[in-house]
């Protein structure tokens, strides 16, 4: 299955060239109206604050449980679908 991915993989590739060429425009370009800066308003921010340890720590816990449950969801449905794909073929082979 790898073997028959490569040869693929190769076989599309194969006829591309190595560097991208520059398109030629085929009709004259689109006119448009003069270009004019426009300004731009400097602010000063307040420098970067690190956050606390407990927000860090939460961080960490939260996406720790989410990785978790989304782990079981996909198990449970890979489970239900590799059941189900089983059943459908000892079935079929039943008749």
């Amino acid at each position: 299955m790898v073997v028959l991915a490569m040869v693929a993989l190769i076989a599309t590739g194969w006829r591309k060239t190595a560097r991208a060429t520059a398109r030629t425009p085929r009709r004259e370009p689109v006119v448009r109206r003069k270009w004019v800066p426009i300004g731009v308003a400097e602010t000063t921010v307040p420098l970067y604050k690190r956050p606390n340890v407990l927000r860090r720590v939460w961080a960490v816990t939260a996406s720790t449980g989410l990785a978790l449950v989304m782990g079981a969801v996909l198990a449970i449905l890979l489970a239900f679908a590799l059941a189900f794909a089983v059943i459908t073929l000892t079935d079929l082979l039943k008749s």
